[in-house]
């Protein structure tokens, strides 16, 4: 069923309507859909290159949409739709431990899912269940999104599809990677 999901939503792509289609999937994506704008975002750039910074703004300002919609999730229907979604991805057993301290860090929570192949819809019902501050939550995920489309559109449009592997397999560890030597660069700072 996810294969199929997966190649209906690529086929969005060459529609009249992908831009449409990229903004409902990203949307989507950061509340419940399991499946990242990026599989819409790359055909549509590579096919469209003079429009990458368009979609690309199209996919932050439809993510951070969405990304409401999860917060909104979290804050006041956790129990009866945010608790199974959380479930269906495996990760409700750690809720308990993980909200004593995702306040305190709420921000690099933000920001490493928001760049990173994390599931983003996770942090953004979290954000809203641990009642992190709204304000911090939208400028958080504000900068993680632009990182992330804009690096993509960015890398498509200065390099085409010859970069398409690359970003497709090895993109999310390198933002993964970026995100480590950031946060440890910050403790080392911190203690040393």
């Amino acid at each position: 069923m996810l294969k199929r999901t997966y190649e209906k939503t690529l086929a969005m792509a060459e529609s009249p309507n992908a831009m449409w289609a990229l903004a409902f999937v990203a949307f989507i994506e950061s509340s419940v859909f399991p499946i990242p704008p990026d599989v819409l975002m790359i055909p549509m750039i590579i096919a469209r290159p003079h429009k990458a910074w368009a979609i690309a703004g199209v996919a932050l300002v439809a993510s951070v949409l969405g990304g409401l919609l999860g917060y909104a999730i979290g804050a006041f229907a956790y129990e009866s739709i945010g608790q199974p979604i959380l479930a269906a991805m495996g990760k409700a057993h750690a809720m308990e431990a993980f909200n004593q301290k995702f306040n305190d860090y709420g921000f690099w929570a933000v920001l490493t899912a928001g760049v990173t192949p994390f599931p983003y819809k996770v942090i953004t019902i979290m954000s809203g269940w641990t009642a992190m501050p709204l304000g911090t939550f939208i400028m958080t995920s504000i900068l993680a999104r632009a990182l992330r489309f804009f690096v993509v559109a960015g890398l498509l449009y200065f390099f085409g599809a010859p970069i398409r592997d690359f970003i497709e397999k090895r993109l999310g560890l390198m933002f993964t990677l970026f995100v480590v030597l950031l946060v440890g660069g910050f403790i080392a700072v911190k203690y040393l």
